[in-house]
């Protein structure tokens, strides 16, 4: 049985972890390039944390720069068997408000400027996305929400835009008659690369905003997002918190398979497979390459 590692990806607010014992910034290194930060390790109620600020501590990253195969790799390295991504967002309707928490089950991915796979030329692979949720380590989330009387609905979809500009209105009302519930600009490529990487992924959506399709809140303010973040960001860290206490210790076996994903997904026969990308597939693929 795999011994449980959870990681935590901080979003815009959440760049550190109070609460985490014997708390340890390090430095990992990845072929894939620089991460946002270094990984601060440590443990919660016993359990094993890792946790990197999506932005780097000052928040000098964009959605758009940010190296998400060198994150994902990175707490790969670092032993992460389940990963839960804390994110900012707008949300798309109006029974989800400022200061509410969504755990999203579906993602509808409209970013174009990032590289969204770690397999390519020399080693072909397609991981199945159509359940792109672990539900049990979402189940661990719910179930702190609930002993935190956090205010979270359960299901919804992300529509992840490119950015860093927001949504014009007329994008707005289209990602709403789509039927997406918020709108953010990080959870893509994030959510596939945690797919590729056999880590069970869960998205915590915290509401800042109604975005600029709502009659009493046409524009987005920065300074007004901040304000909620602040209360989000103490809201989340809690949360996380109560996570923890209860996590199992051993990792579970992931019902949707997130955590088996490449048993079936490398297309490209290993005589003809590129050396130099297997090299570098060493965290992600190792189990089956």
């Amino acid at each position: 049985m795999v011994k449980s590692v959870l990681g935590i990806i901080g979003g815009s607010g959440l760049y550190e972890l109070d609460a985490l014992e014997h708390g340890q910034w390090q430095n990992i290194q990845s072929p894939w390039g620089p991460p946002s930060d270094e990984i601060l390790f440590g443990e919660i109620s016993g359990l094993p944390i890792r946790f990197l600020p999506r932005h780097g501590r000052g928040h000098k990253q964009t959605p758009s720069s940010i190296n998400y195969r060198a994150n994902i790799d990175c707490l790969k390295r670092a032993g992460v068997t389940d990963l839960i991504s804390v994110s900012a967002c707008g949300s798309l309707k109006e029974e989800l408000p400022p200061g509410h928490f969504v755990l999203v089950d579906q993602f509808i991915d409209r970013t174009f400027a990032r590289e969204k796979s770690f397999f390519g030329p020399g080693c072909v692979a397609h991981v199945a996305m159509g359940d792109p949720i672990a539900p049990t380590l979402a189940d661990e989330i719910a179930k702190a929400a609930d002993l935190t009387s956090t205010p979270l609905t359960r299901g919804g979809t992300y529509l992840a835009m490119e950015g860093p500009q927001f949504s014009t209105r007329a994008e707005s009302n289209l990602y709403r008659s789509w039927g997406c519930s918020v709108i953010g600009m990080t959870n893509m490529p994030e959510a596939k690369l945690a797919r590729e990487a056999e880590i069970s992924y869960a998205s915590l959506a915290m509401v800042t905003d109604y975005d600029c399709w709502h009659e009493d809140h046409t524009d987005v303010d920065v300074a007004q997002i901040i304000a909620v973040l602040t209360d989000n960001a103490a809201r989340a860290k809690t949360l996380i918190t109560q996570i923890a206490k209860s996590f199992p210790k051993d990792h579970p076996t992931c019902p949707v398979g997130s955590d088996r994903s490449l048993d079936v997904a490398i297309i490209t026969p290993p005589e003809q497979r590129d050396r130099a990308l297997m090299a570098k597939l060493d965290a992600i693929a190792g189990r089956v390459i």
